[in-house]
């Protein structure tokens, strides 16, 4: 890969794995539906701003603006909701990237009926491998801890299910020039837009929209809106962009160790033996989905 794809990615993959411990911390202060529909109510706000200001903000009809709100629900309000309420239920952090993960394997499955875009043999052996990885860790906590539900394990699937039908969507779109495109900073707009529009009923009705203002959750907050919604999320579509859907979901495998390591250091997350062998066998299968990768770019070039 180019220098220029290596900076996005090793941007994405710490900005990106940031949220899961930015979200966590925050939850002292607000439940699920409320923290995230303020972030997407703030989000919203920065954005129309910024591009009112450049001059860049355009009023587009429903028709033309629903990809983009199906997206944003998609990718931020039900992955995220997924992610935060398995939190709740004392799934640690690193498990639940770890299971989010999976994303890598769904995304691979469907990538060739979706886009076009073929997954070879080899990428399949990978990102196996990488679901086995995922699945010791979890095995294991689950045999040998009776505060880690099965439901809390299984919140985080629907992540992976709206992660990977927003990714292949978003990828088919830029495939097919038939489709008007946005610019990014203005597609992020309506995703945010669509995501608070989403969230404000059961922020409301369930959580009574309950939020302690402190300093805390405000840092917090701000961490999550720029560095994470804003930065993290403007990385992962420009690599969409760039390359096939499946080599962007498979730098879910690398989430993991990020995540573990962050909430060993903030939150004194214990990380066990099967989480180290897990790991290391989601390397083992990223590493053979990236050989394969360099060998088809060598091809190409050729």
């Amino acid at each position: 890969m180019k220098k220029s794809i290596w900076a996005l990615v090793i941007g994405f993959v710490i900005f990106w794995n940031s949220g899961f411990i930015g979200a966590e911390y925050g939850l002292a202060f607000a439940n699920p539906f409320t923290q995230l529909f303020w972030r997407y109510l703030a989000l919203s706000l920065i954005l129309f701003l910024y591009l009112t200001v450049r001059g860049q903000f355009k009023r587009l009809s429903l028709k033309k603006v629903a990809p983009h709100l199906i997206i944003g629900i998609l990718a931020h309000g039900v992955w995220l909701s997924c992610s935060l309420f398995a939190i709740v239920k004392g799934v640690p952090a690193g498990i639940v990237a770890l299971i989010i993960s999976l994303q890598s394997l769904a995304t691979g499955a469907f990538s060739g009926w979706v886009t076009g875009e073929h997954t070879s043999t080899k990428q399949w052996i990978g990102l196996s491998i990488g679901f086995i990885g995922v699945a010791l860790p979890i095995l294991f906590r689950l045999e040998g801890s009776s505060s880690l539900s099965i439901t809390g394990c299984l919140l985080p699937l629907g992540s992976v299910t709206a992660i990977t039908i927003a990714s292949l969507y978003q990828r088919k779109r830029q495939l097919d020039k038939s489709f008007e495109k946005l610019p990014l900073s203005l597609s992020l707009f309506y995703q945010a837009l669509g995501t608070a529009v989403v969230l404000f009923l059961p922020a409301l009705i369930l959580e009574d929209l309950s939020t302690e203002w402190t300093l805390k959750f405000i840092l917090t907050l701000s961490w999550l809106i720029l560095g994470v919604s804003l930065l993290a999320y403007y990385l992962m579509w420009m690599l969409i962009e760039q390359i096939s859907a499946t080599r962007v979901a498979s730098l879910f495998y690398m989430g993991p160790p990020v995540t573990m390591f962050m909430a060993w250091v903030i939150f004194d997350d214990k990380v066990q033996l099967w989480d180290i062998l897990g790991l290391v066998v989601i390397v083992t299968g990223l590493l053979i989905t990236r050989v394969n990768f360099k060998k088809q770019m060598a091809r190409l070039k050729n």
